[in-house]
């Protein structure tokens, strides 16, 4: 960020120096009315400020703006010809008094809209001898949100991967000591094989999050047979699904097609289908449902569990964010499920949504775009639900 600064710092004060200048010189031979909005300033300056992406001020020896980009106003830094950020105000005064260029971060609450505060990243520097300063800020606060997302990734991560090590390690130990106890070394290695199929599915799941994210639209979509992918989607879970008594049903796939990858919209369904058992008491049903309107295909999982609270709505879809860590790592939940049907629906160019009420279930829909092309299979289907309708 210096070096942005250094350079875009050296430029403004080489032409704004320079044209200052001479403009002063020339003022001296046919003085020139002096004007409100500070456009005695050389041509060509309002140029330069509108082409930089920071927002920058140009202040002359009484503190009063000559010139601010559009960025400064839009960010409510400037209104009229004055700097109203105190902060900055006292920077650019100990600028002019010593010349001597300045650094600095500072949060400001100046937005109407969007966060409670912006982070700028700030440059304050005199123009030559001329009495003039420039003063740059660059809005930092995405930039700084990010940071804060890797540095949390970073932490969950690491605490993810500890704790199933962690517990290998023990449970090694302790199958060691108890040697001569064979149910108990039976009992142990049972938690040992748990664990290693914790360690594997995170290990997995960050293979899967890592290959998707960030990538582009698919470039060569196949057509996909949705009535593959939810049949296979759901034999996939059916093994814990008997195992709590949860009904599994699947309608309104067979002869959808849409473009994608069929192994990534496999995953997606499966991560959705097996939140939805972990996540529901015993003896109830997950309906799998496919929908096909004139503009999309709509797939959809509904449960009859716990629910989610609204405050946390927004949130799912993030890495390792859980509604309740110790029932989600209970589960077996790795908290990198729903981020990865987040990005597998990007990648498609779709979208997940999410329905949930507490204890009264949830439903994600998997909404994708319609194949341009239709199949006469497609078609049928979406004759028969509008003419249902």
């Amino acid at each position: 960020m210096t070096g942005i600064f250094g350079l875009v710092t050296g430029v403004v004060i080489g032409v704004v120096a320079g044209l200052y200048l001479r403009t002063s010189s020339s003022e001296r031979r046919a003085p020139a009315p002096e004007r409100r909005d500070g456009s005695a300033l050389p041509a060509g300056i309002a140029e330069v400020l509108a082409a930089l992406p920071s927002s920058a001020v140009i202040l002359d020896p009484a503190d009063r703006v000559l010139r601010a980009s559009s960025a400064a106003r839009a960010f409510g830094i400037v209104r009229g010809e004055e700097l109203v950020i105190g902060e900055l105000l006292a920077l650019a005064r100990q600028v002019r008094r010593d010349g001597v260029i300045r650094e600095t971060d500072i949060e400001v609450a100046v937005r109407k809209f969007g966060p409670d505060a912006t982070s700028f990243a700030v440059r304050v520097a005199p123009l030559g001898g001329t009495g003039l300063v420039l003063v740059l800020a660059e809005d930092q606060t995405e930039h700084r949100r990010v940071e804060a997302v890797r540095r949390d990734f970073v932490a969950n991560i690491s605490h993810e991967l500890k704790t199933p090590v962690g517990a290998l390690s023990l449970l090694a130990e302790t199958v060691q000591d108890a040697s001569d106890d064979p149910e108990a070394v039976r009992r142990f290695t049972e938690r040992m094989q748990q664990e290693a199929a914790r360690l594997t599915a995170v290990i997995q799941d960050l293979i899967t999050l890592s290959r998707i994210q960030g990538a582009e639209p698919i470039a060569e979509p196949t057509r996909v047979d949705l009535g593959d992918v939810v049949d296979e989607a759901l034999d996939a879970v059916r093994m814990p699904a008997d195992a709590k008594g949860i009904e599994l049903v699947g309608s309104g796939a067979e002869g959808v097609t849409v473009l994608g990858d069929a192994g990534l919209l496999g995953t997606a369904l499966r991560n959705l289908i097996a939140n939805a058992v972990s996540y529901s008491p015993k003896n109830t049903r997950v309906a799998v449902s496919v929908g096909v309107s004139r503009s999309s295909v709509d797939i959809s999982v509904a449960d009859q569990g716990i629910g989610i609270p609204q405050q946390d709505l927004e949130r799912i879809f993030e890495r390792f964010y859980r509604v309740d860590a110790a029932r989600s790592r209970a589960t077996g939940g790795t908290g990198l499920g729903l981020a990865i049907v987040k990005h597998i629906m990007t990648h498609h160019r779709g979208e997940v949504t999410v329905w949930s009420k507490e204890g009264s279930g949830s439903t994600f829909t998997l909404r994708l775009p319609r194949p341009e092309s239709r199949g006469t299979e497609a078609t049928g289907n979406t004759d028969r639900q509008e003419a249902a309708q």
